[in-house]
């Protein structure tokens, strides 16, 4: 006789083994699994006819038998009768062909994981639901538990496979549904309820619970977008505007609740568009449970923080942006996850996706869990995840968090503390063949795609192609440009020309890599202070200084991104609690910085010299990078065919420099196309006398700066300005 124990217990590891039916010679026979039913009966769902009313063999278990139905697609309804009345259902134990596959070839393909695991909606036998599975190999037993069964522990056991997957088809659910897995160790012990680590769809604090979504609802309107061709991501403009989605404006007067994605494709898009920024990056949107970590603790990969709103609400935020020529990138973390009960942390009782030793497994900085890169299954889990977000959500670029803590064994640890590689370095050569197979996949399936690293040391070859034994990451950004740049310029005026090669060093590496010159979120928390903040000298200086160093960035080779608030010189600190303070905008010093930005977003896009070769050599020359004297830096952009150049000087002290010499390459008229010093951004108009729309300086045949021309003309003070040349 059959041992029912495993039912009642909660503890049936292979469901398909007891229930559902069972061919007899001509005859069908069905065992079911009805807590508290105190009667069952079998209808034909093709033909609407009884079959049989089965019988009780103990609490919960009922069997019978009848003809079997030449039907090839029969299926059978359940009617139960309880207590509070009568539940209508068909049968999952019927569909044990539907739910095995689930796990065919998932191996084959990384993409195959947000293809067949998770919650599908699918049909079988004529008949629509959801399919689960869920990885959890090391696991006694897992149950599927939601609203649908009252989040009862015993009503839906799940099928284990040969692969570690646990499999159910469950007839009639639709998207909307609510639902986690309960799970059992090897030993039998209860575990945390855990949410599906390939859910596409998560709730808030306190369920944390997984909603089934179905991924086609959505009518894409971007096809123009994804259409374009021949896209040269190095040779193109591309000015990012980091976002972080919840603080970046509240709704009104309040600030408790959020802008929806549908309020911030409408708000944040028209900003951007009206800025000519590029480019949207968003900070972590992964489902994250803490608030406080901005998105970079996250625990549901698969899904859109639901924060916003829901996973259709978020393709029509990226769908808003492409049909606005701005293009979407999201920040994504592979590095490390957070320790809490409902996410992937023990998931099955053992460490299933983190290193075990803690020495490669924890991560001392963040208090959080490190993947296991050598699992296999814990590589396809994050390459996946990778092109999940471009397949599904028609993102336009990732921005891999946090790739140094991953490149490095060593990485925050002291002597002890890590467990060298098998050669005896600090590589993770783990971790390194992770971002060599994501990247090749990503370009391979996603040719127009971009991948970003933040990697912040000197590992060579992070942007270069897999096959020269780079990383394959397109772009990287440029920590060291960063640091220096903002380290020079917080000095004060007087002291600048004892740093002067904190300004120039960048130029030593620029072409190493595929850069982005970045002003993060990082750069203005934690007790550094806003942009302006870190600026030397009264209230004038300070803007001034803030004006001068946009430009040179601007001027600088490589891609560009800025954090929100600094565009119009947030005048504190970020705080991801509370919005930007837009009031600032009322007045003339933030608003002329916040008009700088908009005039170098737009000379830029309309300037290939300033960025078709942001990565050759080819593209750029000092003019003059060695007067650290008057802390003056001059230097040269040139597009591709070299049929347009453009000069651009910065002045980094309070002194005016008139009637100062600069050598160019070619005899012509330079115009003025930019003057951080403009009254209109809030300078002090130094070179008022003059009509500034129309200056034109006409070069002399008079070698300088190793160059056969120059030009004569006057610096205004903490500024930077850009003459364009012009052949005639």
């Amino acid at each position: 006789m059959a041992d029912y124990s495993g039912l009642t217990n909660g503890h049936c590891a292979l469901p398909f083994s007891i229930l559902g039916p069972k061919q007899i010679k001509t005859k069908t026979s069905v065992t079911l699994w009805v807590p508290e039913a105190s009667k069952v009966t079998l209808y034909c769902v093709k033909h609407k006819k009884k079959l049989v009313q089965l019988k009780a063999l103990e609490a919960g278990v009922f069997t019978g038998e009848f003809k079997t139905p030449k039907e090839d697609d029969f299926t059978y309804e359940v009617h139960a009768e309880f207590a509070s009345g009568e539940h209508r259902y068909i049968d999952p134990y019927q569909f044990h062909a539907e739910a095995y596959h689930a796990v065919h070839f998932v191996d084959h393909q990384p993409e195959n994981l947000y293809q067949q695991i998770g919650a599908q909606l699918t049909e079988s036998k004529g008949v629509q639901g959801i399919r689960f599975a869920v990885f959890a190999p090391n696991a006694s037993s897992v149950s599927l538990i939601g609203d649908f069964n009252i989040w009862n522990r015993l009503s839906h056991p799940m099928q284990k496979t040969d692969l570690g997957y646990w499999v159910l088809f469950v007839p009639g659910l639709k998207a909307g549904e609510q639902y986690k897995y309960s799970i059992k160790d090897n030993a039998g012990h209860q575990l945390p309820d855990k949410a599906d680590p390939v859910g596409f769809h998560h709730q808030q604090y306190p369920s944390h619970c997984s909603v089934t979504y179905d991924q086609n609802a959505y009518k894409w309107n971007d096809q123009a977008w994804l259409n374009r061709k021949n896209i040269d991501h190095y040779k193109t403009p591309m000015s990012i505007y980091e976002v972080h989605l919840g603080s970046w404006r509240k709704p009104g007067d309040t600030e408790q609740r959020y802008l929806s994605y549908e309020e911030l494709a409408k708000q944040l898009v028209d900003y951007v568009k009206d800025m000519g920024y590029t480019h949207i990056e968003v900070l972590p949107v992964s489902e994250f449970p803490f608030d406080g970590s901005w998105g970079y603790q996250p625990v549901g990969l698969f899904a859109p923080t639901s924060r916003f709103g829901d996973p259709d609400s978020f393709k029509f935020f990226v769908d808003t942006c492409h049909q606005n020529n701005i293009g979407v990138i999201v920040d994504w973390v592979p590095a490390h996850f957070p320790e809490d009960a409902h996410g992937l942390a023990r998931f099955d009782g053992t460490h299933l996706y983190e290193y075990e030793d803690p020495r490669k497994g924890w991560h001392p900085d963040w208090n959080s869990c490190i993947y296991d890169f050598g699992k296999q299954t814990v590589r396809q889990f994050l390459v996946a995840n990778a092109l999940f977000w471009f397949d599904k959500y028609h993102v336009d670029g990732i921005r891999v968090d946090a790739v140094a803590s991953m490149l490095y064994l060593d990485y925050s640890r002291n002597d002890g503390e890590w467990i060298p590689n098998v050669d005896g370095g600090n590589h993770n050569y783990e971790a390194i063949s992770l971002l060599q197979w994501m990247n090749t996949e990503v370009y391979a399936k996603f040719p127009w795609a971009m991948t970003i690293a933040e990697e912040s040391t000197s590992f060579a070859g992070v942007s270069k192609p897999v096959d020269s034994g780079g990383l394959g990451f397109g772009f990287k950004w440029n920590m060291g440009w960063m640091h220096d740049s903002l380290h020079y310029i917080a000095k004060d005026p007087a002291y600048r020309r004892f740093h002067h090669g904190e300004l120039t060093f960048s130029m030593v590496y620029a072409f190493d890599e595929n850069f982005v010159l970045p002003i993060s979120h990082d750069e203005v928390v934690h007790g550094k202070g806003s942009m302006l903040q870190k600026m030397p000298g009264d209230e004038w200086q300070q803007a001034a200084n803030l004006r001068a160093y946009y430009g040179f960035m601007f001027a600088h080779p490589g891609k560009k991104l800025q954090f929100m608030g600094n565009e119009f010189a947030q005048d504190r600190e970020w705080n991801h609690d509370i919005s930007l303070d837009w009031h600032l905008l009322e007045q003339p010093k933030h608003q002329g910085i916040n008009q700088l930005y908009k005039a170098l977003n737009t000379l830029y896009q309309s300037t290939p010299a300033l960025y078709e070769c942001d990565h050759s050599a080819a593209g750029f020359r000092w003019i003059d990078h060695n007067n650290a004297e008057q802390s003056v830096v001059s230097l040269l952009r040139r597009n591709a065919s070299d049929t347009e150049q453009v000069v651009a000087i910065a002045n980094f002290t309070p002194i005016p420099r008139d009637n100062f010499r600069v050598g160019v390459e070619k005899a012509g008229k330079y115009a003025l196309v930019m003057n951080t010093d403009d009254s209109q951004y809030g300078g002090s108009d130094y070179l008022a006398t003059l009509d500034i729309s129309n200056v034109e300086v006409k070069s002399e045949k008079t070698a300088w700066n190793d160059c056969p021309y120059s030009i004569v003309l006057n610096l205004p003070p903490l500024s930077l300005i850009m003459l364009k040349w012009n052949k005639s």
